[in-house]
């Protein structure tokens, strides 16, 4: 296969942006009715990539590998392989990118993964693993063309002590062959023009693609907040608590805030968006349609 770029650059490089979703493994067989529902009703906006996590301590490693061959072969999407240093070895990793290609999956997402115990969780390197995402993407460079994305995180990792630390990781990432980086989630636009300003006086060139996440369920969101270190606005919080015990307004509370996120960072420059869908569609496509951007 000769060498290519990912379609995420060749779409930004030639004056484009970049739309994408990301996905979970589902633990039932319900879950997994959620998610190709969510699958085939995201199908027709034509994204640029999909994509499928790991869940932390890479617990799904099998099922997530599994999920990602499916829409390869029975989508018309671009799957991205999700692909952590948590809980494997180098053999190991060798042998889901041998996976990943051999379902014919040439996009990854190089993560260095939560551990078990979560995001804020001591880190603890795997014998005969690797220890930093960094190494990660060099890895996976040297093990054929795959196009590489990594995260970053504008609102600061969790276990880091600062946002140079966290811009100085990126810059690495990328000097170690990413290609694009895709945004922990966030709920202030100013946050992610800081970061990528920061970035770039630092010397990073690769797209930073900002990831949106549609708030449906407050408690959810809360959770996922608290995990991820993501610090929630004390306005938005208060709008959401005003409407917490009505689901429905929940949603469309969700979608307005992503949907005016979304068009001040597309107005700002951002290269694209990156959506955690939750397995879910309804919001993903009612941002869309705000957006213009359905085909």
């Amino acid at each position: 296969m000769p060498a290519t770029r990912s379609s995420v650059r060749e779409r930004i490089d030639a004056g484009g942006r970049s739309f994408s979703f990301e996905f979970f493994p589902p633990k039932t067989p319900e879950g997994t009715g959620h998610l190709w529902d969510a699958i085939r009703r995201l199908e027709p906006l034509q994204p640029t990539l999909v994509s499928v996590t790991y869940g932390a301590g890479g617990t799904t490693r099998d099922r997530t590998v599994e999920i990602t061959a499916q829409i390869a072969h029975q989508t018309t999407l671009t799957p991205m392989g999700h692909l952590t240093c948590v809980g494997s070895t180098a053999a190991e990793l060798r042998g889901v990118v041998a996976a990943y290609a051999d379902a014919g999956v040439h996009h990854v997402l190089a993560l260095r993964g939560d551990p078990v115990g979560g995001p804020q969780a001591p880190w603890t390197s795997t014998p005969g693993g690797l220890e930093h995402a960094d190494e990660l993407v060099e890895f996976i460079s040297r093990l054929g063309t795959f196009s590489i994305g990594v995260a970053a995180f504008p609102d600061k990792h969790p276990s880091s002590p600062s946002l140079d630390l966290d811009v100085q990781v990126l810059k690495a990432k990328q000097d170690r062959g990413a290609d694009f980086a895709m945004t922990q989630f966030f709920f202030e636009v100013e946050t992610y023009l800081r970061f990528v300003d920061r970035a770039q006086r630092a010397g990073v060139t690769m797209p930073i693609i900002p990831g949106i996440m549609p708030v449906t369920n407050v408690a959810q969101l809360q959770r996922f907040a608290q995990l991820s270190g993501t610090p929630l606005p004390g306005p938005m919080i208060e709008q959401f608590d005003r409407v917490a015990d009505d689901p429905q307004a929940v949603v469309e509370h969700g979608v307005e805030i992503a949907s005016t996120m979304s068009a001040a960072l597309l107005e700002a420059g951002a290269p694209g968006l990156h959506f955690y869908t939750l397995n879910r569609s309804f919001s993903t496509l009612r941002v869309y349609r705000d957006l213009g951007l359905t085909v």
